[in-house]
């Protein structure tokens, strides 16, 4: 007998898988749900786009660094990356030399230097914006999603508890199997909307710090290449 009893109990035990949850919540719950849902797989998409990016930066930097200090003059080099730029390096240095041979044409060579080396900088400097803009695309994504999602899972919460005290007044009955499914709902929002924001505030900023790093490395360059050049000019 007390075995049949068992039975009825896990029989009338009611279902807390995440399915059961999201189909048992009310239409605002379930919209919370959804949007912290497809916020994670966003976040995520995000997440690992800009980590193989870096790879790749990091990758082609290293390549670029090796072509540069090989000793070959400007033109050379200009000649081998003008019709290869895969990184802002190579771009901002071809945008660079582009100018210099504008000026070389325009001016039968005598141009004066310190308007080519303005005219280089500025040219360098709107490359040099244009790729920063495509390396942190959609990166603030991750930063709304980590600062936003908690809340949004909280309104989740607190709209849960609130249909769940709801039910206890209806039923006029505290029991436990009246209370947990509404309240195991609302936590459901929450745990969500930390699962989203935690892995994206972590992210964010990591790969800022990166991309930080990078940019320096990018505006390092930049006044290497002009100082090493106009050297050269300078003593021909």
């Amino acid at each position: 007998m007390s075995e049949i009893n068992n039975i009825d109990l896990v029989a009338d035990a009611p279902d807390f898988s995440m399915f059961s949850l999201f189909m048992q919540a009310d239409i605002v719950v379930k919209s919370v749900i959804i949007i912290l849902i497809f916020s994670s797989i966003y976040s995520w998409n995000v997440i690992i786009s800009k980590i193989l990016r870096m790879r790749q930066l990091k990758k082609l930097e290293k390549e670029f660094e090796e072509i540069f200090w090989s000793g070959n003059s400007f033109e050379d080099l200009y000649e081998t990356l003008n019709f290869n730029k895969t990184d802002p390096k190579s771009k901002i240095f071809c945008s660079a030399i582009s100018e210099w041979k504008k000026s070389k044409s325009q001016f039968n060579e005598s141009y004066d230097l310190n308007s080519l080396k303005d005219r280089m900088q500025r040219s360098m400097v709107v490359v040099f914006n244009k790729e920063s803009e495509n390396v942190e695309k959609n990166l603030t994504f991750l930063a709304t999603a980590g600062s936003t999602a908690p809340f949004i899972g909280l309104f989740g919460t607190v709209w849960g508890i609130m249909n769940s005290f709801k039910s206890i007044a209806i039923a006029q009955n505290t029991n436990l199997a009246v209370v947990a499914p509404g309240i195991a709902e609302a936590l459901f929002a929450t745990a969500l909307g930390l699962f989203v924001a935690i892995p994206a505030v972590v992210a964010y900023n990591k790969i800022s710090n990166d991309i930080s790093k990078y940019f320096v490395s990018l505006e390092t360059f930049m006044d290497e290449f002009t100082t090493i050049f106009f050297r050269q000019l300078e003593k021909k």
